[in-house]
């Protein structure tokens, strides 16, 4: 029933005019984002849909409020050190999860009274479910101590999962073979799904 370990593929897509905005986001040119986000914005819908998925009162609302968010995130850094599109979907991908796990965040402190609310509740309670928000927190949970005991593993879960990379992607971004790449994910899904549904009896 964890159907956030199962990526959706994205859509193929130009590359040639991604590389050239991204390298003037590496120097810095606040405007070239902007003329990224549309290029992208199609793949990063799709990623915004598959971390979402579940009982959803409004999907599509929550996926086009996840993937603003993140723009929001990424505009105020200073620079995006993003040499392709792979690595670009990487950063998105991630930031889109820090957001799901905020939002997570102050759907519980709400739920427990008090606590500074980075976003209204009205605007999370329409976003996520509170299963959502278990799954969501269980998740970043898991991972955290996926990454303490294997690096490289939790890697691979953020590049396909959140970033919806394909398994060679993810070894090339890695720079390990796919079938290291491939036993890797294999097993990081399975621990995970032991330690959320552990989590979340």
């Amino acid at each position: 029933h964890h159907s956030f370990l199962s990526p959706t593929p994205a859509p193929p897509m130009t590359s040639g005019q991604i590389t050239v905005w991204l390298e003037r986001l590496r120097s810095g040119d606040d405007s070239a984002l902007d003329e990224l986000f549309p290029l992208v914005y199609r793949e990063l819908r799709g990623l915004a849909g598959s971390q979402l998925r579940g009982e959803q009162s409004d999907h599509t609302l929550s996926a086009t409020a996840l993937v603003h968010e993140a723009y929001v995130r990424l505009a105020q850094q200073r620079k995006i050190n993003a040499g392709d599109r792979l690595q670009f979907l990487s950063i998105a991908g991630n930031t889109m999860r820090r957001v799901l796990v905020d939002w997570a965040r102050t759907k519980k402190r709400a739920k427990r009274g008090g606590g500074k609310k980075p976003l209204p509740l009205d605007d999370v309670e329409q976003l996520l479910s509170a299963e959502q928000s278990e799954e969501v927190l269980a998740l970043d949970a898991a991972l955290e101590r996926l990454g303490a005991a294997n690096p490289r593993a939790a890697a691979i879960v953020e590049h396909r999962f959140f970033a919806g990379l394909t398994l060679d992607e993810t070894a090339t971004l890695l720079g390990i073979s796919r079938k290291t790449a491939g036993r890797d994910w294999a097993a990081a899904r399975a621990w995970l799904k032991k330690e959320i549904d552990r989590d979340l009896a």
